[in-house]
């Protein structure tokens, strides 16, 4: 298991980290949220060494993390890091040699992660000829070709199309299967909230919210409902009825727990015929910004 144990970086008077603590447990897929300039690639950077936090500790299986370690992670950056006019079998094999592995293993590990990613057409081209999505498939090829124990990617789906996407979340899903821990970051909270087991909210260089995702919707002290009328979507307007109504969007919004769906159908029944409804728990979009306050 990753821990983060009161992790505090700054750079100068911004702090990146403030006293940040969560964990990444082997086995599980671990979601990593926050707004732009929130510290997730500054945390992820530490346990890498590529930024040396001013106070706490990292440790893997309750032990500093040490270059040995790092041997064993696997580590998708969100500013790629790719050699662009090497192939991409010969970029595999050099970074499987990197982590330890003989070289006709790194040479296997080349071919079937080319294969599984939807590179075997592509290996004798160069990175910088490839499409965006398939070179984030390539930098995913290379965080994986070691058999990593932990895997840290910063925005892995970002610009991914359905297709991409797709493959990778279920990749990520297999990895963990087998007991890889992951660690992601993502703005796309529908997609983490179908693939993540537990998440870690930070904002400010400070850890907000964290658990597993189930479990913070279900002790959440909001609910969410749809309703439409007539066919249309609709919201509440009296606050003698839905006092405490928030993040209106068409026929979805968000009220306080107390509120009863009895309450809210009796409402809607005065603007017409209810043709749906539902209440029930939030949306992990919904917990994201009320831990950000942005409401």
């Amino acid at each position: 298991m990753l821990s983060f144990d009161g992790l505090t970086k700054r750079y100068g008077d911004v702090v990146a980290l403030d006293r940040a603590s969560f964990d990444a447990p082997a086995g599980r897929i671990v979601g990593f949220l926050g707004p732009n300039g929130a510290g997730k690639t500054t945390a992820m950077r530490c346990v890498f060494g590529l930024a040396q936090p001013d106070a706490g500790t990292i440790t893997w299986d309750g032990r500093p993390v040490a270059e040995a370690d790092r041997l064993s992670f696997g580590y998708m950056p969100e500013e790629r890091g790719l050699y662009p006019k090497m192939r991409l079998s010969d970029q595999l094999v050099y970074f499987g040699r990197l982590t330890g592995l003989t070289p006709s293993e790194a040479s296997r590990q080349a071919d079937y992660w080319l294969g599984r990613l939807g590179l075997a057409g592509r290996a004798g081209s160069k990175v910088d000829d490839l499409s965006h999505g398939n070179q984030q498939r390539m930098q995913l090829a290379v965080a994986v070709v070691g058999h990593p124990k932990l895997l840290v990617l910063d925005e892995p789906f970002a610009g991914l199309d359905p297709l991409g996407v797709e493959t990778m979340a279920d990749l990520l899903g297999e990895l963990a299967g087998s007991g890889t821990g992951i660690l992601f970051s993502s703005h796309q909270l529908d997609l983490v909230e179908d693939i993540c087991e537990d998440v870690v909210i930070i904002d400010k260089g400070r850890v907000v919210l964290s658990g597993n995702v189930e479990e913070l919707k279900s002790q959440s002290d909001h609910v969410r409902v749809e309703v439409m009328v007539d066919g249309r979507p609709w919201a509440p307007e009296s606050p003698e009825y839905v006092p405490a109504s928030r993040s209106v969007r068409g026929g979805n919004f968000v009220v306080d727990s107390h509120i009863t769906m009895e309450q809210v159908q009796t409402e809607a029944e005065r603007s017409g015929s209810v043709t749906r409804f539902s209440y029930g728990p939030p949306h992990l979009s919904d917990l994201f910004r009320a831990a950000v306050n942005h409401e």
